[in-house]
Formats: structure tokens, sequence, C-alpha cells
């Protein structure tokens, strides 16, 4: 898609390093989305020069860039981050966004987003029941589930999870099987007793572990 979304463009903010080899790249490419108007304000600092905006938001690496509310990291050419510019006016936008860090092994940032938004859940338990979600984000997904263990966030998408242990997936009806006893929430046993008697075979052992740690 060429044209900008029809939304209000987002805004971009850079962080990049003196030495970096791939941030006059990024920065280039940003500066053609300002141009273009995919993005509406474009803001770049060199972190050797500001080291404290960069401890304030967490950036240990460059060239590091956030257009809208999506921090993205490393190389990206400037057909991705225009992509990114329209997701940022998305429905959609953050799940493909929760999946690119997911898929890249990056877990602290989701997982951060998903403890301070409860729209971030809604988006990764749609990633978690996407059939073409690919295994390292699945990964990713059981990561942060672990990682929420006996929080009130996981307490409270029992119902949800609940109602996944009957998804036609068996993969599905497991793991939110097991996402139901990380929960610390009583009311999970109701949805993992049935699971006992599932017809997959793996589904049943995890609802058997699952009882014994629940």
């Amino acid at each position: 898609m060429d044209e900008p979304d029809t939304n209000t463009p987002p805004d971009a903010l850079m962080l990049m390093g003196t030495h970096c080899p791939y941030c006059p790249t990024v920065l280039k490419a940003l500066q053609a989305l300002l141009d273009s108007g995919h993005i509406s304000k474009l803001e770049y600092h060199n972190i050797e020069e500001h080291p404290e905006l960069a401890r304030e938001l967490g950036v240990r690496t460059v060239p590091w860039v956030r257009i809208g509310s999506f921090e993205l990291e490393g190389l990206r050419s400037e057909k991705e981050l225009r992509e990114w510019a329209e997701k940022a006016g998305s429905e959609t936008g953050l799940s493909h966004w929760l999946d690119d860090m997911l898929s890249s092994g990056n877990i602290s940032k989701p997982l951060e987003r998903v403890k301070s938004e409860p729209e971030a859940m809604d988006a990764l338990l749609e990633l978690f029941t996407d059939p073409d979600t690919q295994l390292n984000t699945r990964i990713g997904i059981s990561a942060i589930m672990e990682g929420l263990k006996d929080t009130d966030i996981l307490g409270a998408i029992v119902a949800q999870l609940g109602e996944l242990t009957r998804h036609e997936d068996a993969r599905v009806r497991g793991d939110a099987c097991h996402y139901l006893s990380l929960s610390g929430n009583p009311q999970a046993t109701v949805f993992i007793k049935p699971l006992l008697n599932d017809k997959d075979d793996n589904v049943r052992e995890i609802a058997r572990e699952s009882l014994e740690t629940n």
C-alpha cells in the first residue's frame, strides 16, 4: 500500500549512535516517510549525547525506533517502516507487533506491554489461536504466560482460557490448559477437569499434570 493511512499518521522517535553502521539508513528511511506523510513528526537523538534518554526508554541497542506505540530494533527498510506506520493506525497492529517481537526472541518488551495494557492480552490470545502463528512466536507466548504466573492479569482471563479448552486444535486446548494451571485461580479447575477425557493423549496428560499443580 503506497498511500498513508486515513487516520492521523503516527509520530516517530529514533535513537542512534555515532558508530552505528545501520543508523543512517534507518534515519534516511524515516525522513522519506515524513516527506510522504506516513509519519507526522520525526524526532531523533544520538545516545552518546543523550545517554539518559536511552536509560529512560530501556534502549540497549541502536538503531531503535518507536513509531506510534511500536518499538522496533535493528536495521529496517523504508518499506518495513512504512508498513509499521500503517499498522499503528490499524486494529491488528498490536498483534503484528507482538508477533514481530516474539518471533525474534524478544520477550521483555511484549511482557511489559501485556502487564500495562489489557488490550495487549487480547492481541496475544488472538495470536495464540491463529493456526498460522509460527513456533518461535508460540514459544514466546508461553514464556509470557509463565512470566504472568499467579498474577491478577492471568487470573482475569480464566474464562477466556476456559473457552479455549474446547478449541478444535488440540495444541490450543493443551496450552490453554497449562496456562489455566498458571493462573492461581481456583475456577481454573472447572475447565481443566473435562480435559482428562480429551480425545488427544497429550491434552489428557497436560490436564493431569495441571490438576496436580493447580
